[in-house]
């Protein structure tokens, strides 16, 4: 049996991404489904926050009976807040950069 260590994060951060048109429209689209994109990602970031947050309050009063649940959870989680964390500072950088390009 293997083990996909990538798996949960892709599981947490599952984007359905919208296709774009192809031609001169594209280009006007491109912020509409770039804005959809992260619209989505922090959506389910968000759920996997709510259900990790559900677990520990169950682990916290006793009504969880498998601990592996929560911290199953507790670790996907994180993950996810971590990649979302690293993708937001490449792109805070990708946009620096942009603006330092002379015209």
């Amino acid at each position: 049996m293997s083990i996909d260590p990538i798996g949960p994060i892709a599981g947490a951060l599952r984007i359905n991404a919208p296709v774009a048109p192809t031609g001169v429209a594209a280009a006007g689209n491109a912020a509409e489904v770039f804005g959809g994109l992260l619209s989505q990602s922090v959506e389910s970031l968000q759920a996997t926050q709510t259900k990790a947050d559900a677990l520990a309050v169950k682990a916290a009063t006793g009504d969880l009976q498998d601990a592996h649940d929560y911290m199953a959870a507790s670790n996907e989680a994180a993950l996810a807040t971590q990649l979302t964390v690293a993708i937001r500072d490449k792109a805070v950088a990708a946009f620096t950069e942009i603006m330092r390009m002379q015209a």
